[in-house]
This record gives C-alpha cells, sequence and structure tokens, in this order.
C-alpha cells in the first residue's frame, strides 16, 4: 500500500488533465503503453528485492550487477528527485484547497500539510504504515467507484461519450499519444517504492505477492480510470486549474460529489508526499550507512525513524514554496519535469540490472528464485528499450529538458567522483 499510495496522487488526478491537452482521447494508449513498461520493471524489481531486500534497493542492484557508478547515480538521482517531487503533491494539495477556500493563499496550505507530513514520518514505520494504507485505501476506494460512476453515466445516455465528439479519437495526430507517454509514465511512477520499503518488510516472502498485486491494482485503475474520464471529459476543456475527476462531477452535476472528490483527492495528493517523504529519508539513511553521504544522516531516533535524513529530504517543500510564489499557473508541470529524471533513471538501472542477473544464472538458479518474472530476460531487455525511448523523446521535445537533464547528470557525476574520494580518504 505504500507503493500504491505513492503511485495514486497528482501523476494520475491531475497529471491526467495535462496528458489528456496532450493526445485527446487517443491518451488511453499512452497509458496502455506505461502500463507495460512499469509491468517489466515491476516484475524485475520483484525478482532482484526477493533476492536482496534493502532500504538502498536500486543502488544494490546497479552496484552488484551493473558498476559503482550506476549504483551511486540511482541512488542520488532518485533521492534527489522524489524528495523534489513531494512538492509536487504539495502544489496539488493547495491546487485543491483553492476550490474550497480561494482567498487563502496557497503558500499557507503547504505550509501546513509539511508540518503534518513531519509529524507522521518522524514516529515509527508502524504508525506510518497504518496512515498511509488507510490514505491509499480511500483513494482507491474512491477510483473505483468513480470508473462506475462514470461508466454508468455513457451507459445510462445522461453523458454522451466523448471519444471521437471533439476532432476524432486523435485530434492532435497518431504521435500525440506517443508524446503523452511522458505523463503516463509518472503516473506509475511509485511502483518502485516496494523495492525500498522491502528494508523494514517483516518478511521477504511477502514481496512477490506485493509485487504483482501492486501493479495489478495500478494497472487497472490507472488505465480504466483514463478511459473513462477520456469518455465522459471533452479533452479540450481538461486543464490544471482543477482535477479532471472533480470537473467531471461537477460538470455531471452530482450533487455534493464534487466537494467529496476534491477532499478525496487532496487526501490522495497528501498520501503521495507522505509516501516519497518516506522513501526519500530511507534512502538518503542507507547512503549515510554506506558512505554516499554524512553518517550522521544514518542514525535513527528513538522511534526508528532517520530524523536527521527526513529533515533534508524535505527540501522539496521549500522548493514548492518558491515555485508556487514564481510561476503558480505552471508549478506543477515545473515540478513533474523535474522528478522524471531521476524517477526514470531508477527504472533503467534497474531493467538493466535484472538483465545482468538474469544472464548470471543457471536454469536450475531461475526454477529456484522466490519470484520469477513471467517476462524473463527478454521483457527486461524490450522494457529497457522503451524506456530509453521515453527519455529520448522526452528530452527531443524541448530543449529545457535536454539542458537539465544534462545538469542533472553532470551535477551526479561531479557528487560521485567529490565522495568516492573523501570516502577513499577515510579508509
Amino acid at each position: 500500500m505504500v507503493a500504491v499510495g505513492g503511485s495514486i496522487g497528482t501523476g494520475l488526478l491531475l497529471g491526467s488533465a495535462a496528458a489528456l491537452e496532450v493526445a485527446g482521447p487517443g491518451v488511453i494508449g499512452s497509458y496502455v503503453i506505461a502500463a507495460f513498461i512499469a509491468w517489466t520493471v515491476s516484475m524485475a524489481l520483484g525478482e532482484l528485492a526477493c533476492t536482496h531486500p534493502s532500504e538502498a534497493s536500486f543502488a544494490v542492484y546497479g552496484e552488484l550487477y551493473l558498476n559503482e557508478y550506476l549504483g551511486f547515480l540511482t541512488r542520488a538521482g532518485y533521492w534527489a528527485a522524489i524528495a523534489f517531487s513531494i512538492g509536487a503533491e504539495l502544489v496539488a494539495s493547495a491546487t485543491y484547497m483553492t476550490y474550497w477556500l480561494p482567498s487563502v493563499p496557497a503558500q499557507l496550505w503547504v505550509v501546513l500539510f509539511s508540518a503534518v507530513l513531519m509529524l507522521v514520518n518522524l514516529r515509527s514505520v508502524r504508525s506510518f504504515g497504518r496512515f498511509e494504507f488507510w490514505f491509499a485505501m480511500i483513494k482507491f476506494a474512491t477510483i473505483v467507484a468513480f470508473i462506475l460512476a462514470g461508466t454508468a453515466l455513457m451507459l445510462s445516455g445522461r453523458m454522451v461519450p466523448q471519444y471521437t465528439a471533439q476532432g476524432g479519437f486523435l485530434p492532435k495526430g497518431p504521435i500525440a499519444p506517443l508524446l503523452a507517454v511522458f505523463l503516463a509514465i509518472y503516473a506509475f511512477g511509485g511502483v518502485e517504492m516496494l523495492a525500498v520499503t522491502t528494508g523494514e518488510s517483516r518478511s521477504a516472502q511477502e514481496i512477490p505477492r506485493a509485487s504483482r498485486l501492486t501493479f495489478f491494482m495500478l494497472a487497472s485503475l490507472y488505465v480504466g480510470a483514463i478511459t473513462v474520464l477520456a469518455g465522459v471529459m471533452p479533452w479540450n476543456h481538461a486543464g490544471v486549474a482543477e482535477s479532471p475527476f472533480v470537473s467531471v462531477l461537477r460538470l455531471a452535476r452530482i450533487p455534493a460529489a464534487a466537494y467529496v472528490m476534491n477532499f478525496v483527492v487532496l487526501t490522495a495528493a497528501l498520501s503521495g508526499a507522505n509516501a516519497k517523504l518516506y522513501v526519500a529519508s530511507r534512502l538518503l539513511f542507507s547512503m549515510g550507512r554506506s558512505g554516499w553521504a554524512p553518517a550522521r544522516l544514518g542514525k535513527l531516533n528513538a522511534a526508528g525513524s532517520p530524523r536527521l535524513a527526513l529533515l533534508v529530504s524535505s527540501y522539496g517543500i521549500v522548493s514548492a514554496l518558491i515555485i508556487e510564489y514564481w510561476a503558480p499557473q505552471q508549478a506543477f508541470l515545473y515540478i513533474i519535469g523535474a522528478a522524471f529524471s531521476g524517477l526514470i533513471l531508477s527504472w533503467v538501472v534497474s531493467l538493466a540490472a535484472h538483465v545482468n542477473f538474469r544472464r548470471g544464472l543457471t536454469p536450475q538458479q531461475v526454477a529456484a528464485l522466490p519470484m520469477r518474472s513471467p517476462l524473463g530476460l527478454g521483457g527486461s531487455m524490450l522494457g529497457f528499450v522503451l524506456v530509453s525511448a521515453a527519455i529520448l523523446q522526452t528530452l527531443r521535445q524541448s530543449r529545457t529538458n535536454l539542458v537539465s537533464g544534462l545538469v542533472f547528470l553532470l551535477g551526479l557525476t561531479v557528487a560521485y567522483f567529490l565522495l568516492k574520494r573523501h570516502r577513499q580518504s577515510s579508509c
């Protein structure tokens, strides 16, 4: 449920509006492609996590089956990106609150919600787990209800299906769904969180079931929700001023339903921020323990929470305040672009590590694995190609994406060599 809670957030509930604007009803294809890519990642991570349960996850896989540099790049890059993306959830939360209280400054909501999340994460992991489970369950149940309600509206004739009503199924052309894959992949971002939580799981035997269940829950929800959304909401009415899920219920004139849905998407954003803060703090904690960050970050408080790592990982909250003030209309999209680089890097390295992992096993060893991916070696190779293609397409879309991606990679590379020299001198 931590992985589900981390995934079902702004990527679907607010980002689906941006994806619908890019591709029109053809965005359904974008989510199907993203679901397949996420499947290859989930199965690869499931196998690796069963063999090496650790809060360091991607770094362990990268170091063992690729090299130390890629292991560091994945861990540090994912930490930086996911900590920054906490800001996306908080910006979205502030956006949802303006539905009820438009006169209250968005920055106030960011500060208030940040304080609550910090208090939750400073307590024991058991308390965090309970909080995240119920918040994730609320949005899971609500999206299921939305899918059923939207389907009923179209089948009953209360809403005319919009799949071809505004310029056809592909109003932006056949390439548009491929351009929206970037936003769809971001929506699936969170499936990789399962690997991080294995360091504090009660038993490695739960990992295979959790891996499969997490993916199928998310794929069913996302593809079902975007299919209904594209059917009941004209694509040219989409935007990021409010959640399109709220817009649909408001357009359908269902009494008070929009208010309830707005509350749900608010809890979804807070749940996503909560899960990301947890994962970011655990990754930084593991870096402190392994010498890739100051040793003080590898210490726990009395409740078993990495307090200092948690405080440092909350820098995304500050970034949210700055971006909300500097560019409030585009804040969400700016943060998505910045967070995407670290997310996609963890997928690429994990898939490449799984390929090398499988290559080194005999058929007997493969048969003895606690979890075996039905896609096998070929599935991870195909997933690697598709993820790489998504990266290239994202970089080609704008010079800003290309420059920011190269600067991000260069900064991590410089940090790697500086930290490596420090580790060697301290040994």
